[in-house]
C-alpha cells in the first residue's frame, strides 16, 4: 500500500510493486495532470480556473480532476459559488516518491546507500539536444523535451541534454536519533555533443535542497570505444561512457572527490527539515562550458550503478 504521511502537504511513497499504488501512477502517466499539479504547487483554485490557466476545455480538467482526487493526489472540497456548488482544488502533498525495485537501500551500521534510477527525476527544464532510452531502446522522441514527461522514463538508463537540469528526490532516511556526518552522491557523467567529442568541456553542477554544492567541468563526451556496459544496439557514435565523480557535503566543507570545491557544510543543507533530500544535476545558465550533459545509468557506460545517494552517520 502506498504510504502515506500523516500530515497532509507531507510525502507520499509509492512502491510499483504495491497493487494499492497503481491508481497514482496511472494519474500521473498523464502530462496533462502532471501540469495541474503544478500549477497548484502554492494555490488553490477551482476547477474553471484551472482550465482557464491551463488552457484546457472544462471537461477534460474535470475528469483529471476525478483522477487526481481519486488517486489521493488532490483534496478537494465542494463549496457554494456564484453559480451552485464549485469544486476547490489543492495539492495532498508537497513530494511524491516513488520506489523501483531497482531503488536499492542498503545500510550498514554507520553507512545509508540510496541507489536512484536516472530515470526517475521527479523535476527537469532540459533543451535539445536531448533524449533519453532504456537499455532495450529509445524513450519518447529525440530531442523533443516533452519526451521527458514520459512514464517510460522510470526504466531509463540513460539521459542527456544541452542546458537545463534534472532533479531527485532520495528518500531521508536519516535516523532521528542519529547525527549525519557526510553526505555523498555519485553519477557517471559527461558532456553532450551531436556524435562524441573528447575535448568538448561542460561544467556540471550539483545542488542538495537548493544549495549549490560545487561545478565540475567534464572533459568530454567519451565515443572512443564501447561503454563496458552499453547496449550493442546503442551507435557507435552515440556517447558511450563517463567519469564517475563523487559530490560530498561533510561538517566541515564540500568536495568533488578530494578536492574542496565550496564552504558549504552539512548544517547548510538543513536535512532535518526536509523529508526528502532534493539533488538537482545540472549546467548553470551562466556558466563557462555549456557543453551538455550525459548520465549514465547500471545498463550503460563503464559502472555498474545510477546515481547513489550515501549517507554516512555518527
Amino acid at each position: 500500500m502506498a504510504e502515506k504521511n500523516n500530515n497532509k502537504n507531507g510525502v507520499l511513497v509509492v512502491s510499483i510493486e504495491d497493487r494499492d499504488s497503481i491508481k497514482v501512477l496511472k494519474a500521473l502517466a498523464s502530462e496533462r495532470r502532471v501540469r495541474i499539479l503544478s500549477l497548484l504547487k502554492d494555490k488553490r483554485l477551482n476547477v474553471s480556473e484551472i482550465a482557464k490557466e491551463l488552457d484546457m476545455p472544462q471537461s477534460t480538467t474535470a475528469i483529471d480532476i476525478d483522477i487526481l482526487e481519486e488517486s489521493g493526489l488532490l483534496d478537494v472540497e465542494t463549496i457554494p459559488g456564484e453559480r451552485g456548488l464549485q469544486k476547490v482544488c489543492k495539492l495532498a502533498y508537497d513530494e511524491v516518491v516513488i520506489q523501483l525495485p531497482s531503488m536499492k537501500k542498503t545500510m550498514e551500521e554507520n553507512i545509508i546507500r540510496v541507489e536512484m534510477p536516472v530515470g526517475l527525476y521527479t523535476d527537469f527544464k532540459v533543451s535539445p539536444p536531448c533524449g533519453l532510452c532504456s537499455k532495450d531502446g529509445i524513450i519518447g522522441y529525440l530531442d523533443v523535451p516533452s519526451s521527458f514527461y514520459n512514464p517510460k522514463r522510470a526504466v531509463a538508463d540513460l539521459i542527456w541534454f544541452e542546458r537545463g537540469y534534472v532533479e531527485y528526490k532520495f528518500p531521508n532516511n536519516l535516523p532521528p536519533d542519529k547525527k549525519l556526518k557526510r553526505l555523498e552522491i555519485s553519477m557517471e557523467i559527461s558532456s553532450e555533443v551531436p556524435g562524441t567529442n573528447r575535448e568538448w568541456p561542460s561544467d556540471i553542477t550539483v545542488w542538495i535542497n537548493g544549495v549549490e554544492i560545487g561545478t565540475f567541468t567534464v572533459p568530454g563526451d567519451f565515443g572512443d570505444r564501447r561503454g563496458k556496459l552499453t547496449p550493442s544496439w546503442w551507435k557507435l557514435a552515440g556517447s558511450q561512457y563517463g567519469i564517475l565523480k563523487r559530490w560530498i557535503v561533510t561538517n566541515e566543507a564540500s568536495f568533488i572527490d578530494d578536492e574542496k570545491v565550496s564552504d558549504v557544510k552539512l548544517d547548510d543543507l538543513v536535512i532535518r527539515e526536509h523529508t526528502s533530500v532534493r539533488v538537482r544535476i545540472g549546467i548553470k545558465p551562466d556558466a563557462v562550458n555549456i557543453g551538455g550533459l550525459n548520465i549514465f545509468g547500471k545498463t550503460f557506460g563503464d559502472y555498474e550503478q545510477d546515481i547513489v545517494m550515501v549517507m554516512e552517520i555518527e
